[in-house]
Order: C-alpha cells, then sequence, then structure tokens
C-alpha cells in the first residue's frame, strides 16, 4: 500500500515556480537558476516525461496474439449465444427477445459491433507498423489477411459500415463515415484488394525476422498464404450474384494453394480449464441451460440420421430412450410453458470438455464446400460431387464423429431421390459451421438454404432478419453518418438486405 503522506515529501508542481521560498539564495541567483530551469525542462519535456519502462507502442507480436484470441474467442461466444439463435442450431428459452427477432435487444450476446471494431483497431495497428518500420515487416500479409476477414464478416452483417475512417487505432475517428459494402469489397484498401497486398506481402518477403504471436499457424507463412486464399474462395462466393467470379475461382482451384486439409485450418483450439476455454464452461449453469436444440436442425439431423447429433448435443433428460428432441424457435416465455428435461441441451464439446473445441476463422470443409457449390453452379469446371464428398468427410473429422459407412451412398448421397444438389452443400455447411460466428444465418440469407423456419413468436412480423442494426451508441455518437446510413436501410431495418443478398423477399 502507498504511503498516504508520502506526498508531502515531493515539490508540488501545481505550484508555481517563482513561490518557491528563496530564504538564503541571492536573488540574482535564484532567477538565473529559475530561467535555466524553466527553459531546460520546457525543452526536454517529453523527453523527462517518458517513463522507460513502457514502450511507446506495443510490439507487433503481442497484439497479433491478442487480436486473434480476443476476436476468435467473443465471435465463437457470440457465435454460440446469437449466431446460433439466427441460424437455427439452437433455441432460447428464457425471455430472450433477440431469438424472436427484436435484434435491438441483445441478451448474453448479439451486440458484436464493438468486437470487430475493437480487434480491427488494434489489427490496424500492427499493420502501420508493418508499412512503417521495416522490422515488422514480416506482420504486413498476416494484418491485411486478418484485416479482409474481420472487415468482410462485419459487413456481411450490418451492410454499410464505417470502414476507411474506421480503423485508426489510437487515431480512431469517432464520427467515421459510413462506406458502402459494394466498396469495401471492391475499392482500394478493401477486402479483395487487402487479401492480394497481403498475399503479395507475404511471397516478397525476403527477411529474417520470424512472425512471433501468431496463434492460428505458428509462424508458418505459407498456411497464411493457404488462408488467404480460402478467404478470397469465400468472399468472391459470397458476392457472385453481383460480380462475375468464375475466372478468378477457376485460378484459384487450379492453383490448389488453399486450405486443403483439416491440419491446415485457421482456427486455435480452446483449453479444457481457465482462462483459455470455451467462455460457456465459465457460465453459470442457469445460463448455459438456456440454450438447447433447435426444432430446424433437429430434423434436418434427424432426417440425414446423422450421428454428429450426439456429438452435439445431449438426449434430452425425460428420454428413456437416450433420444433428441429440438424447440421452435423464438417462444413467447411469458406465454409459453416449457420443461428443460423434455429438450436437449448443447454437448459436453461446448461446456465439460473444451480442450476439444475450436475458435474458428477458416477449414478445409468450408473451402471445399464453397467450391462445391461453385462447380454445382457451373462457376468453375470441376467435380461438384467429389468436393462435396470429400468436404462431409472433413467436417465430420472435425466434429470428431465417425462417418457412417453408408452416409455418402444413402442419408447425404449427391443429388439422389430428387435432392437439390446445391441445397445439399449449402446445407451441409451450415451442419459444420454450428457456433462460426453468424456464418450459417449469413450463407443462408446468401443462398435460402437451408429452409430455415417461421418461429414461434415473431417480434419481427414473421420475417426472418437479413442484417444486424447498427447499435444504439452509433446513432448517439456518431449521429449524423448514422442517419444517412440509416435511411439508406429504412431507418435501420433488419428486413433490408445487403448488397449481395439478391434472395431477401424471394
Amino acid at each position: 500500500m502507498k504511503n498516504e503522506n508520502a506526498s508531502s515529501n515531493l515539490i508540488n508542481t501545481s505550484t508555481p515556480l517563482l513561490f518557491i521560498p528563496i530564504r538564503k539564495i541571492k536573488w540574482s541567483s535564484f532567477a538565473l537558476l529559475v530561467i535555466l530551469t524553466f527553459f531546460g525542462c520546457t525543452k526536454n519535456f517529453e523527453e523527462l516525461n517518458t517513463n522507460p519502462n513502457q514502450p511507446l507502442s506495443v510490439q507487433p507480436s503481442l497484439l497479433l496474439r491478442q487480436v486473434i484470441y480476443d476476436y476468435g474467442e467473443q465471435m465463437s461466444y457470440e457465435g454460440f449465444t446469437a449466431g446460433n439463435l439466427l441460424g437455427q442450431y439452437m433455441t432460447a428459452l428464457d425471455f430472450n427477445l433477440f431469438d424472436r427477432h427484436d435484434l435491438k435487444s441483445p441478451q448474453l450476446g448479439g451486440n458484436p459491433w464493438p468486437i470487430f471494431y475493437q480487434n480491427l483497431r488494434d489489427n490496424e495497428q500492427i499493420l502501420q507498423l508493418a508499412l512503417t518500420n521495416e522490422t515488422f515487416a514480416v506482420y504486413e500479409g498476416p494484418s491485411r489477411i486478418l484485416k479482409a476477414y474481420m472487415a468482410g464478416a462485419l459487413t456481411d452483417l450490418f451492410g454499410d459500415v464505417p470502414y476507411s475512417e474506421g480503423f485508426r487505432g489510437k487515431d480512431a475517428t469517432v464520427t467515421a463515415v459510413y462506406d458502402a459494402q459494394e466498396e469495401i469489397y471492391l475499392a482500394e484498401e478493401g477486402i479483395f484488394d487487402n487479401l492480394e497486398k497481403g498475399i503479395a506481402a507475404i511471397e516478397g518477403y525476403t527477411g529474417a525476422i520470424a512472425l512471433e504471436g501468431d496463434i492460428l499457424f505458428d509462424g508458418d507463412l505459407n498456411k497464411w498464404l493457404h488462408f488467404a486464399k480460402s478467404l478470397q474462395i469465400k468472399f468472391l462466393m459470397r458476392v457472385s450474384s453481383q460480380q462475375d467470379v468464375s475466372s478468378k475461382l477457376q485460378a484459384l482451384f487450379s492453383e490448389n494453394s488453399f486450405i486443403s486439409t483439416n491440419s491446415d485450418n485457421a482456427k486455435f483450439d480452446f483449453t479444457a480449464g481457465e482462462p483459455n476455454n470455451f467462455r460457456l464452461a465459465r457460465l453459470r449453469i442457469g445460463d448455459f441451460n438456456n440454450f438447447v436444440l433447435s426444432e430446424t436442425l433437429f430434423e434436418q439431423l434427424t432426417n440425414l440420421n446423422d450421428p454428429r447429433i450426439a456429438t452435439l448435443f445431449r438426449p434430452f433428460a425425460n428420454s428413456a430412450t437416450s433420444a433428441f428432441n429440438g424447440l421452435l424457435n423464438g417462444i413467447d416465455a411469458s406465454q409459453t410453458s416449457i420443461a428443460l428435461a423434455d429438450y436437449s441441451l448443447a454437448g459436453t464439446v461446448f461446456r465439460e470438455n473444451t480442450a476439444v473445441l475450436d475458435a474458428n476463422f477458416m477449414t478445409a470443409w468450408e473451402t471445399h464446400f464453397l467450391l462445391a457449390e461453385a462447380a454445382e453452379r457451373g462457376l468453375i469446371s470441376a467435380n461438384a460431387q467429389e468436393l462435396y464428398e470429400l468436404a462431409i468427410t472433413q467436417a465430420f473429422e472435425y466434429w470428431n464423429t465417425s462417418l457412417p459407412v453408408n452416409y455418402l451412398l444413402d442419408e447425404a448421397a449427391y443429388g439422389a431421390n430428387g435432392a437439390n444438389p446445391l441445397e445439399q452443400i449449402i446445407t451441409q455447411k451450415w451442419i459444420g459451421n454450428i457456433i462460426n460466428g453468424y456464418e450459417g444465418w449469413i450463407e443462408y440469407r446468401r443462398t435460402g438454404y437451408p429452409n430455415l423456419k417461421t418461429i414461434s413468436a415473431s417480434l419481427n412480423n414473421d420475417l426472418i432478419p437479413v442484417r444486424m442494426p447498427y447499435p444504439a451508441e452509433e446513432q448517439a455518437l456518431n449521429a449524423s453518418n448514422y442517419a444517412e446510413a440509416a435511411s439508406r436501410t429504412d431507418n435501420n431495418s433488419i428486413n433490408v438486405p445487403v448488397w449481395w443478398d439478391t434472395t431477401a423477399g424471394n
């Protein structure tokens, strides 16, 4: 504990210097001392008032570790508590207005805006350090790739967002303009440009300094290249309704430098115990038990006779045969009596056994599902069925579930019994993407698959939302720019589609 009287032994710097008692010092000598001291202190003020034990800027290795972990951990939690509700993987039981599609009422999740901006601003510091200091040049590629990745997720949720003025680190502009989503994707320094520049920076790096703080790939720059090229495939497919992407996709497929095996996945592992286990393991049991298997996912997994249901969920307590059961999303808890024991809770992987759970950025199976879709739609020349079957095999491996011998021949057989191959591809990708941020909901908005249900007690006129609303603090802190962006979305409506979404209302 500090000595409260210690300050009495120090000069009070708020007292004017000329009022210090002269005592036995002659005036002329004192005046000279004062003048020299004043100008000397002024000249070197910044130097003298700099703590030599505290660096002026943080090391990029520390920032990189922080950005990857903070974004991955927080968005995994967001994915479970909010993304899984919008994507109809899970249902909330207890007065959850977000599950009823009042998206301005987040509960235990549903407010990703500050997660994006904090991490994009921290990442921007890494990028600027890399661009201005040759010592840190190795960080340019990864920081550009992460910027593209996080900015893509941000704009895909909200549409137009602060971008060009939004990530200035310690110099952040509070009243940043909202850039159009099309520009965020296509303009210079946008998503595609940053991926290209990130790839070029890595391929052109000849320095001897290793990439540190990298908890995705342990400093392996080749794996960062694979990550970037998988992201190019992902974002090209995302804008494929608005842009001709076939030649670029074909070149990426032919090059075969994307994430192709689960050993190359962009992810980091949660641990079995604190502080790096999945956050659901640290929530009180009542909050964890608020989330049960949704009727939508239950029907999909049951119709496929898919054994992943036992990995992702638990048999409901009242079952005499270890069966599973799902509940329709969006119940009104004030009007509906629900017995928790009648529905399946999330599996042990999300609470008791989180060491086998990942914070998932991009995977081989997601990449192969995207390529299967591209092949099925004629955007690339490839065998869609082979890519689909490879993606399913990798998705089962990822979720530590044995693939049944006949799964690809019977229940999930490509195009069998009149099945729509495109719907099969997207549905299988949707299953695998549980807790991966808001990815399942975003891909539903892009493709219309799988067939999500009209929820039980909608607060959005039985419409499934197609964007997240801007948060209330934007209206308070960035009023004029917010007002302009809100005017383009029917007063910040969650029913106005983003630029690439051509399926809304169909």
